[in-house]
């Protein structure tokens, strides 16, 4: 699962980026099913222009087709099933720490996941235990940028760090 606040920019994109780069992925790994999500949404809503310009700038991803969104809130039983959540910035973990207790050891930034989290083998689930990410401490330099409210620009530099941090996480999966 791939959570931001409004599930309208930065779970959208790296959603769209993770799926996207899949075949990047070591041969004869699990299947990766990515889902998105937000903290605080207005169900229902398409992907943003600004969101899809930003995206259209990473070069592996112009052309695609960004219409099959539709944003909507995090549910427990998203996280029920769940083996990974990456969130983007510390204050989703918080949320997840305080909102769902059950998922929090499943939680952590994308740029702590792309340090932290080692490659296979063991199994996901292991490798994502021996993190402690229930109460390791949290930083605002762990922080993707929201773009929301902001010019197109902020979108698009929004989109290349999560397009590098995405083709990262990716491999660890």
């Amino acid at each position: 699962m791939v959570l931001c606040t409004g599930n309208a920019a930065r779970s959208v994109m790296a959603g769209f980026m993770l799926e996207n780069l899949r075949a990047a992925r070591p041969e004869g790994g699990p299947e990766l099913r990515i889902v998105t999500a937000g903290t605080h949404t207005i169900d229902g809503q398409p992907m943003g222009m600004r969101t899809r310009s930003a995206m259209s700038t990473i070069d592996a991803l112009a052309g695609s087709d960004f219409t099959r969104h539709r944003s909507r809130q995090v549910l427990e039983a998203d996280l029920v099933v769940a083996e990974l959540v990456v969130v983007m910035e510390a204050d989703h973990v918080r949320f997840i720490r305080r909102q769902f207790p059950a998922a929090a050891a499943r939680t952590g930034t994308i740029k702590r996941l792309c340090v932290d989290l080692e490659p296979a083998p063991p199994g996901l689930e292991a490798r994502v235990a021996a993190l402690g990410l229930a109460e390791v401490a949290l930083t605002d330099d762990e922080d993707v940028l929201d773009p929301a409210g902001h010019d197109g620009d902020v979108y698009t530099d929004c989109a290349v760090e999560l397009w590098g941090l995405c083709q990262r996480l990716i491999t660890l999966l």
